[in-house]
Formats: C-alpha cells, structure tokens, sequence
C-alpha cells in the first residue's frame, strides 16, 4: 500500500504551481511573490539542476499571460508581447494564446473553495470505495483450507495456500509504479472508476474459477487495483483540504480505513464461510463491490484542480479559443520517460537515504504484522482453544478495535507537532516552523505501548489456562499500534522530504507490500517451531528495535537532515511556506531577522 502518496504529491503542488495556481491572482501578486522567493529559487536551482533529485511537478512558463477564468464563455485577456528568449513557434510564441487557470483565490470551482460538505462527502465516498476494495487483500485467508482441499493443494512442506495473498501483495507492489505516471494526468474520478470497474471484472472469476491457478492470477490482478483505488482517494484528500492542519483528520481516517478493511477481511469472510462454501466469498464480494459502483459513477466529483481547467480548456477550443493549460505548453514528458524517473527515483531513495530505509522496514513490519495474524491467529486459537476457522476469524475484530483507537490518538495528539514550532531551534524568530521528528511521537507510543506491548501480551498469554481475552487484548493493542506507527511515519517523510515526499513513500509501499507478500509465508513454520510464545516475543523483540529508530531522530534529527540533499531542499521549503502563511503582522518581524 502506497500510503499518503498522492497526499505528498498534493503538499508537492504548493512548492510547484500545480494545484495551487490560486493564489496567484494577478501578474502582480505573481511579480510580488516571486521577488520574495528570488533567494529561495537561487538555493532551489543547485538540486534542481541534478537529474537524481529534478522534481516531476510542472516548471513555470514565463511567457505567457495567466488568465483567469470565472466560466468558459468570460472573455480571454491575452499577452501580445512574448519574451525575446521563446520560440519563434507553438502557442508559446501565439500572441493570442492564452493560460486557463482560476479566476482568483474564490473560484468556487477550485476544489479547496468548494463548501465543508461537499468535501467531505468526496472524502466519503473515497473512503468507501477504499474500505470495500481493500478487505480483499485478507478476506479469502480464511477459506484457504477449503480451497487448498478442493484443487489438491497440499500445505504439509509449505503453505502453497498462501500464495492467493502473496500473489495479491506483488500486483498491489508492482502495478502503481508502472501504472501511477500513466495514470496521474487522467484526474481523480477516472483512476477511481477506471481502476474500481476493473477491480469488478477481476472479482468475477474468483467464484468461477475451475484451478488453482485462475485465482493465483486474478489476484494478482486485483491486488493491483486496491492501491490505485486508495490513492486516488489520498487524491482527493490533497487536493480539496488546503494545508496541514486541514488535513490532518482526513489523513488519519484514510490510513485506518485501510487497515481496518484489511483486518476485517478474516471476520466477514469467516462469516461468509460458516454457512456457504468458499466461493461465495467471490460472489459477494462481487455483489456488494458491483452495487455500489452507480453510487460512485453519480455522485463522485473530480477533485484535482489541473483536470478541472484542462476540462476548461478544452471546451474553449471546441469555441475556436486557443485556450490551454500550463501543463499541456509545457512539453509534457515522454510517457517512458516518467515511467522510468516513477521507479528510478523511489528506489534510489530507499536505498541512499538511511530514514527512507528505516522507514519502509518499520511500515513493512507494522503492516506485514497485520496479514501474518491472519495465519497465526487461526493457528494459536485453533490449538489452545479448538476453535474452528470461522471462530478464529472472528476473532480478529479486536484488530479493528485497535486501529480505530489508534486513529484517535493520532487526531487528539497534532497539537504536539504544531506546539513543536515554539521550541524549533533551526526556524527564524516568529515564524511558524515545527519540528518534523514531532511528527514521531504517536511512532513511539504506538510502537513501544502498542506494537511491541501487544506482541508479548499476544506471546505470553498464549496457554491453554488463559482466557481467550488475554490474547485477544494483544491482537487489539497491535492494531492500535499498527495505525499509530504507520500514521506517524507517513507525516514524518511528508515533513522532512517536502517535494519528494511522494517518491519516499512510494519506496514504503513497495517494500510494505513486499513484506505482505512474503513475511506471512513464515508463520506456521516460526510458531510450529519456535512455539507461540516465543514466536510472538520474536516479532516483540524485532518490534522493539525499530521503536529505538525515533529517538535517534530526535536526538541528532538536525544532524540527519543536514546530510541528506533531499531534506536539506525540503528545510528551504518550510521555511518559505512559513514566510508566506504567517499573518501580516508577523511578516515585519519576520523579514527583520532576515
């Protein structure tokens, strides 16, 4: 799962026009800004300038007069006087071209001006469509015995079973990353419904299906869909909540919805499985998935603001205007091209930069801890409690309990990253600046109280004389964790990276759903062999480790940062972003530490 990264994209857009375009009324206020951002850009053009860290966002044309546009039937201002530097040809050049952007910062078209209500119900309905396609990472975990049993599949040397959910876990890691460049120029609402109606198709042959390997491939496939449905809704998120602190709650219920969908696979497929055969999980799934697609074909608006005035201008050139947008004179990349830079750069991170690293092991760990419960669940309640599957399916409710509980210390406590600003050594005077590694305070109360506490509650109330509750605490202590860990780490990369936060997080799904892929391969052998309460501790102890990386952040974070190129890039976008949102009345102050 490639959290949070269409919500970097949507925080890169701020530092890059893009999105933003709406505070950029007049050539004015352009003219204005851009000489308080002089130094910056000169600090900026040094990176830049490297084909490693050159951002993927649209640069700014310089000779062309940006228009406003209340509605398309507005009468077009143009610039008769291009800049001596431009080509000689292409609507560059055309003195009656024109750019269509936002008529002002209150276009109530810009998706960050549209009314509380219809935001959130956007939000809504992505996070419906989230909730719905994500259980299906898990929720044919539970039938595996029955399946296994009706195409001769035999467990006894390795859980060949399994491979339904690994197959699952390499499409969710492969897709976005040839997909996501192809797909990101099209708007929300496409890649929603694009991706959701395929997901439908891919669900028919699961019923269906007469071998083992039709669901080995179809899986494959519809693992795939689920993190291009789920980001299109982090999409949605960035584009219409404007700033931080509006986007806090949105962020924290997109993470647990993810994880709670995925947690409640085992308890509705466990309730499928009672009193049907296996394959009514499939045809279910493809009911309830099917029924709710007309929801979303009428009532889900496209949310990203350059599809909104690409639609513009478009209708303006169907009425003879010469009407564009930035991005399409702006030479467009070639489509290899953006594949390439898509995966070049995510892995260049993972591998050059030690917090990406650390990152995407802990993610991986939190979120590949989550399926190896839908092994190791079924295994230890089954033998302490003889509990059947369904049973211990069942059971893995309190995983979602968790989550949620997760997901309000995470709202309830980002008031400890923004009072971080008061004591921020490396911000000028009266400016707003907190400290990214705040953002790691939910990682370690999660991590530690959480994750590691859960693990061995989980690993030493796993005997025969213990109530099944005690256990079943620490399922539900790790799921809290699991939401407070991953919520955490995503806004710590989105902080210190700024820009390329999109491409840190990338390098995070790809390895977290490697780890769901492949880690869960190794429960039975691992608890078969090193007993429950030793297995779980093992996990406890790995748990542990990761917790220590935090403190070493907040320790020497300065140090960290002062060493990276991307970070160092992202400390100078802060700090203009603070120069810009701080009230008029701090901006003298401000401009006299200078």
């Amino acid at each position: 799962m490639q959290l949070q990264q269409d919500i970097a994209a949507g925080h890169d857009d701020k530092h890059e026009g893009g999105n933003e375009q709406r505070h950029w009324g007049s050539m004015e206020q352009s003219m204005e800004i851009r000489e308080r951002h002089t130094t910056v850009a000169l600090q900026h053009r040094q990176l830049d300038q490297e084909p490693a860290f050159r951002d993927l966002a649209t640069p700014l044309i310089g000779n062309i007069t940006c228009v406003a546009l209340a509605n398309p039937r507005m009468n077009l201002e143009t610039t008769k006087h291009p800049v001596p530097s431009s080509s000689t040809k292409g609507p560059h050049h055309d003195p009656d071209t024109v750019i269509v952007t936002w008529d002002g910062p209150d276009d109530p078209q810009d998706p960050f001006n549209w009314p509380l209500r219809k935001k959130w119900w956007t939000t809504g309905l992505g996070l419906v469509a989230s909730f719905v396609c994500s259980m299906n990472g898990t929720i044919i975990a539970v039938a595996h015995k029955a399946i296994s049993d009706e195409f001769h599949i035999s467990d006894e040397t390795f859980p060949h079973s399994y491979w339904l959910t690994t197959s699952w876990g390499i499409g969710a890691a492969l897709c976005p990353l040839f997909l996501f460049p192809i797909m990101e120029d099209f708007g929300v609402r496409p890649v929603l419904l694009g991706a959701y109606f395929f997901f439908i198709c891919v669900l028919i042959p699961v019923g269906l299906a007469r071998n083992f390997a039709t669901l080995i491939v179809v899986r494959f496939f519809s693992g795939g869909c689920v993190p291009l449905i789920s980001d299109a809704v982090a999409g949605v998120i960035s584009n219409v909540f404007d700033g931080d602190r509006a986007r806090s709650v949105p962020i924290s219920l997109y993470v647990t919805v993810y994880l709670a969908s995925t947690s409640m696979g085992p308890v509705v497929g466990s309730s499928i499985l009672q009193f049907l055969s296996w394959r009514w999980i499939g045809y279910t799934e493809l009911i309830w998935t099917a029924a709710l697609f007309p929801l979303f074909i009428a009532g889900f608006p496209e949310s990203r603001g350059s599809a909104i005035l690409l639609a513009r201008a478009k209708q303006l050139r169907n009425q003879g205007k010469r009407a564009y947008t930035a991005a399409e004179l702006n030479h467009p990349r070639p489509l290899s091209q953006a594949v390439i830079e898509s995966i070049q750069r995510p892995l260049y991170m993972l591998c050059t930069e030690s917090v990406v690293f650390v990152a995407s092991l802990w993610a991986a760990f939190s979120l590949g801890t989550i399926y190896l419960f839908t092994q190791s669940v079924e295994q230890v309640y089954g033998e302490l409690y003889s509990w059947n599957v369904s049973q211990a399916g069942y059971v893995q409710g309190a995983i979602v309990i968790g989550e949620i509980l997760g997901c309000g210390l995470c709202i309830s406590t980002n008031h400890w990253y923004y009072d971080s600003a008061a004591r921020n050594p490396e911000a000028a005077p009266d400016t707003c600046t907190p400290i990214p590694e705040a953002r790691l305070y939910t990682s370690i109360v999660g991590g530690l109280f959480g994750v590691t506490g859960g693990m061995f509650v989980y690993a030493w109330t796993s005997y025969t004389a213990v109530h099944w509750m005690a256990p079943t605490l620490g399922l539900a202590m790790v799921g809290f964790g699991t939401t407070a860990v991953i919520v955490g780490n995503a806004n710590y990369l989105v902080d210190a990276y700024s820009k390329y936060a999109a491409s840190a997080l990338a390098a995070v799904g790809l390895v977290e759903n490697i780890s769901i892929a492949f880690l869960p391969l190794a429960t039975t052998v691992m608890y078969t062999d090193l007993g429950f309460q030793w297995a779980s501790s093992l996990l406890a102890f790995l748990s542990l480790v990761l917790v220590a990386t935090p403190f070493v952040l907040l320790k020497w974070g300065t140090v960290v940062r002062s060493r990276s190129p991307f970070m160092k890039h992202a400390v100078i976008d802060r700090r203009r972003d603070c120069v810009l949102n701080v009230s008029p009345a701090v901006v003298p102050a401000a401009a006299a530490s200078v």
